[in-house]
């Protein structure tokens, strides 16, 4: 492993699929927003404003990642994909199906990190209770065929 915890491995994964579908869910509503002194709407200034920020959550998300408080922000960037489903209907199912992603990442991440650690402390025991070179005794050199007795 390049030392990056499998919780933050698989939260980045999850969160650059993520950051493709609202760069291009922001081009959809900022492409079906009213015109500016339309129906009621929102300006369409404000899909590409709240998705350049959303982009920019994520990029924090995943460089914070695997703390707490990243796992915690991650949780509510989906809660606000799921929400952005009042500014268009598909956002629904597209944020419930990346929240189930975070979730099942977020799981089997601390498993594998926690079997990771484990097989580590296994290791390091074995290790330790192997003989290491340093630990042979040297009183047997080479040509001496009787220890304690000068040599002919």
């Amino acid at each position: 492993m390049n030392g990056r915890s499998a919780v933050a491995s698989l939260g980045a994964i999850v969160l650059v699929f993520e950051m493709l579908v609202v760069f291009l869910a922001a081009l959809v509503i900022w492409g079906l927003a009213p015109a500016p002194f339309g129906d009621g709407g929102i300006p369409s200034w404000v899909a590409l404003a709240g998705g350049g920020v959303f982009l920019v959550l994520m990029v924090v998300t995943m460089r914070l990642l695997p703390r707490s408080s990243a796992i915690i922000l991650g949780w509510v960037l989906q809660g606000l994909l799921v929400l952005a489903g009042f500014l268009n209907p598909a956002l629904f199912v597209v944020g419930a199906l990346f929240g189930g992603m975070w979730w099942y990442c977020m799981v089997t991440g601390a498993r594998l990190d926690r079997q990771s650690a484990e097989a580590r402390a296994a290791e390091a025991a074995e290790a330790a209770d192997r003989p290491s070179a340093d630990d042979t005794p040297a009183d047997d050199a080479p040509g001496d065929d009787a220890p304690g007795r000068p040599a002919d």
